[in-house]
């Protein structure tokens, strides 16, 4: 199975790799005030793909820590349940009896 993973973590970087060395045209990114930047067009994909992954991930932090406190408050009042819902250790039995 690692093989496999490996392979296709290969092939996806080598397709990337290729993605990068065909897009590596520079082009003018025109902001407010006659402000522009010059850079290659992969630099800007890769900024702005980062930028989407920080938003989305900032877009679920507030429900993330909403149920993580719920859960919090849902185990202070009930010790019972959440010593049921607590995992079961996963060790096999001895086997020297």
């Amino acid at each position: 199975m690692r093989i496999v993973t490996w392979t296709i973590r290969l092939a996806a970087f080598l397709l990337l790799l290729a993605f990068a060395a065909k897009n590596a045209d520079p082009v003018t990114l025109r902001l407010f005030f006659d402000l522009s930047w010059q850079l290659p067009l992969v630099a800007l994909l890769l900024a702005f793909f980062a930028a989407g992954v920080l938003f989305g991930l900032a877009a679920m932090l507030g429900p993330l820590l909403r149920q993580r406190r719920e859960l919090g408050r849902l185990r202070r009042e009930d010790p019972a349940a959440a010593a049921v819902a607590a995992p079961v250790p996963t060790q096999p039995p001895d086997a020297e009896s």
